[in-house]
């Protein structure tokens, strides 16, 4: 939010040290994004007399000035305003300005004539809508007296960064309350004193209805008439005031909507009258959901498809005439045939205008105060107060004749309450460690708004927090205001007390530790990708939905791609990969251990579960001069699990291929699921290329997810200790044939059963294929088999009987021909 220092200063005393004060607020809360002189903006531009009007010698519209700047000989100027003449006083801008919307003045020629410089409308220096012509100043304006100092528009404009648990700090009074609290000084608001100007005018036209039908989307809403209205340019002390926070000028009434929404921070919407008005003359406004799929078209003349979770403004001729907190429509707007005005001043849920603003894609100022929180408080003095300023600056009057002569047709079914809470003095200083005094915390507490009164001893303090503070329900949030202002940096460090405590690492941070070095060495890089995603990606992955649970979707998304909280960790990192190729990196190793979250019917709350998955894509490495780079496969990415089951000491670790519909995501023939014992940790194989397709990455891209929690339940702390062996052992070697549906893991099982104690390793070093020699549907797979026994010298007689044994076994149990 931008806040002019020369405004605010009105009603409170602004330090004079710019600096200070930005570092007093960012100590308090309020951070401090920028800093803006304002006048440089019009540095070349001043006060200018015109000597000489003529005629433009090759145009019928254009003339030929000379303009007295106050330095120098006069300058030549091509103008095409219409209004210009000799004899009156303008802006211009000399040659080396620089005008809003970065427009730099030059020497030029226009249509054969020297010009140079500009001379200047209201538009063209970003102080009004008016380009009709070019601005005539007053007589008496001094020749060459810069603009800014001329129109006193030197100021300094804050731009502040407003936390969203303060919408009372989104507005100048609300800054000048807090300004107040921060330096103890004493400050006013313009409240009252501009309510008092409203005088009503019975008319006779009770011509206003107003209906809310629910009052959790709208707990307020009323309107007040002003008729004979003379729409038009507002006056410059205002134009002056919006501009100075980067408000354009539109027209007296809707700069007036801007003014107070700035000022007291409260939103307004002004409809034309006979536009909102049914056949029998009379405007009933109603307060609704709207149905899906409605369309409307919004003042900035683009026409939205609305949905049922937003509410809208509505008549029952009409349909829908404003979104709800977010925008007014465009068939209902204020022209300049406008003469009859239904001011709307009202409170919106904050949720649903946050959503319908961000599914719209449509912030405004409005949206944005209505989304943290407007006070139902206080609404018809604002709406008294602007109504005043609407006649003051556009004429006509407010009527008294509507809401049966109340001159307000105000509906509040949802009143909001003030907490009324207990401040425990010695408790707040035994937290805080500090010994702030009891004077402070009553006069702090008051000027942020707080009615404060003696409790039931002299320790305590019964306070009732405003309503335009929702951000202060408890007593503990009241300590934190104490605190901020009384300074954190005056707080004494402390080290916290204890008795012989110590810390230790838990099971599941060692287990979480092993992984990221394991997969540290295993060459992989840990990131971390966004929690929410889009609902599609799991289908786009083609993960089953089976087991998945619903997704679990958010009140208050930041936009429609992140609505629901990830199910899968895979499609943010699959869109990582994207983001690298598409940036030339060819070689990606990333994991990422974070939570996933599933929702279930009749549960309020979801269920997380903690997963670990990573992905490889592209080469180990680049191709060489005597090498050429080998892409990632499916075995680069169970190596790297191996490494975490053996780092882990995982029991039984064993991998169970898994078929096309078990696992669609990954390619067919290419997919595994990791098991240790009975219990599934996780799935690794390489993506499907229809799945990565849909993430714009390239394939191949092998991937794995893993439970983290069933990964630290199979983990044990150390592996069993083993003996160096000290007596020799006895290695053979035996192909088996076997058919083809006969696997490697079902193999190793029978003989690891068959080999008992004796048997001490088995690895597959051959796999063999020839119609001719083995027959159609075999394969010959050469194993190297070590036998060893541990407290004594193996002989050839116990190995050969052993193998024998092994070698019948496993062919009576696998069908298997040993191969000669």
């Amino acid at each position: 939010m931008k806040v002019s220092l020369k405004w605010l200063n009105e009603y409170v005393e602004v330090p004079t040290d710019t600096k200070a004060l930005c570092d007093k607020l960012d100590l308090t809360g309020t951070g401090v994004e920028g800093v803006e002189v304002l006048g440089a903006t019009f540095d070349g531009v001043v006060v200018g007399y015109v000597e000489t009007c003529e005629p433009h010698p090759d145009s019928d519209h254009m003339h030929v000035v000379t303009v007295n700047t106050g330095a120098g000989e006069p300058v030549q100027i091509v103008c095409g305003a219409p209004n210009i003449k000799a004899g009156i006083k303008l802006p211009v801008a000399t040659v080396g300005a620089v005008l809003p919307g970065d427009f730099k003045i030059k020497k030029s020629k226009l249509r054969g004539v020297a010009s140079a410089g500009m001379c200047c409308s209201r538009r063209e220096l970003g102080l009004g809508s008016d380009h009709e012509g070019i601005w005539i100043l007053p007589d008496d304006a001094p020749v060459g007296t810069p603009i800014a100092d001329y129109l006193k528009l030197t100021d300094t404009v804050l731009d502040l960064e407003i936390t969203p648990n303060r919408p009372d700090s989104l507005s100048i009074v609300g800054l000048a309350r807090e300004m107040g609290a921060m330096y103890r000084r004493d400050w006013k608001s313009p409240l009252d004193e501009m309510a008092a100007k409203l005088e009503l005018v019975d008319d006779g036209a009770d011509d206003v209805a107003v209906t809310i039908e629910d009052a959790v989307r709208c707990p307020r809403y009323s309107a007040r008439v002003i008729r004979g209205v003379k729409v038009g340019p507002s006056p410059d002390w205002m134009v002056e005031r919006l501009a100075a926070i980067g408000q354009r000028s539109i027209n007296n009434i809707v700069d007036v909507t801007n003014y107070i929404l700035f000022l007291f921070g409260q939103p307004l919407h002004a409809f034309d009258l006979n536009k909102l008005k049914g056949a029998d003359g009379r405007a009933h406004v109603v307060i609704r959901e709207v149905e899906d799929g409605t369309k409307f078209t919004t003042l900035d003349e683009v026409e939205r498809t609305l949905t049922s979770d937003m509410t809208v403004i509505a008549t029952p001729e009409r349909g829908p005439v404003a979104l709800a907190g977010v925008m007014g429509g465009l068939d209902t707007e204020v022209t300049e045939e406008t003469t009859d005005i239904l001011l709307e001043t009202a409170t919106f849920e904050p949720g649903r205008t946050s959503r319908t603003s961000r599914n719209l894609g449509l912030i405004s100022e409005s949206s944005m105060r209505y989304e943290r929180g407007v006070d139902d408080h206080g609404i018809e003095e604002r709406s008294a107060a602007a109504a005043a300023l609407i006649v003051e600056v556009a004429g006509g009057h407010v009527s008294g004749s509507i809401g049966g002569g109340a001159g307000i047709v105000d509906e509040w079914p949802n009143v909001s309450e003030e907490a009324h809470l207990t401040f425990r003095i010695p408790r707040f200083n035994a937290m805080m460690g500090a010994n702030i005094s009891r004077d402070f915390i009553v006069e702090i507490l008051g000027r942020l708004g707080c009615k404060v009164e003696d409790g039931e001893d002299a320790d305590t303090l019964a306070v009732t927090s405003p309503t335009f503070r929702p951000d202060l329900p408890r007593e503990i949030d009241l300590y934190e205001e104490v605190l901020r202002l009384y300074g954190m940096d005056q707080i004494e460090a402390t080290l916290p007390g204890g008795r012989g405590r110590f810390g230790t690492v838990s099971h599941e941070q060692h287990v979480k530790n092993k992984v990221n070095d394991t997969l540290r060495a295993c060459g992989m890089n840990e990131t971390m990708t966004y929690s929410f995603a889009e609902p599609s990606e799991i289908e786009r992955l083609r993960l089953p939905l089976e087991g998945l649970g619903q997704a679990v979707e958010l009140l208050n998304p930041m936009n429609a791609e992140q609505s629901v909280m990830r199910q899968s960790i895979i499609p943010g990192l699959l869109r990582s990969i994207a983001h690298n190729q598409n940036r030339g990196v060819k070689n990606i190793q990333l994991y990422e251990m974070g939570r996933v979250f599933f929702a279930h019917e009749g549960k309020k709350k979801p269920k997380e579960r903690e997963k670990l998955a990573g992905v490889l894509a592209g080469a180990v490495r680049d191709a060489g001069w005597n090498e050429a780079p080998a892409p990632y496969d499916f075995f680069d990415g169970k190596g790297v699990l191996e490494n975490l089951a053996r780092e882990l000491a995982l029991p039984k670790v064993r991998f169970k291929a898994l078929a096309a519909d078990e696992a669609p995501q990954l390619q067919p023939g290419r997919a595994a699921e990791m098991l240790s014992g009975g219990t599934s940790l996780g799935w690794v194989g390489e993506l499907h290329p229809l799945a990565v397709a849909a993430y714009d990455a390239a394939a191949p891209v092998v991937a794995f997810e893993l439970d983290l929690e069933a990964l630290e339940r199979a983990a044990r702390p150390a592996r069993d200790y083993v003996d160096v062996p000290t007596f020799p052992a006895v290695s053979m070697d035996i192909a088996f044939v076997v058919d083809e549906d006969v696997t490697h893991e079902r193999l190793v099982q029978c003989m690891t059963s068959a080999g008992g104690k004796l048997l001490e390793d088995v690895r597959l070093f051959d796999v063999y294929r020839d119609e001719n020699r083995l027959g159609a549907g075999k394969k010959s797979m050469a194993y190297a088999l070590t036998y060893r026994a541990a407290d004594r010298t193996l002989t050839s007689d116990e190995a050969e009987k052993a193998h024998e044994r092994m070698v019948k076994k496993v062919c009576s149990a696998t069908g298997a021909e040993v191969r000669g």
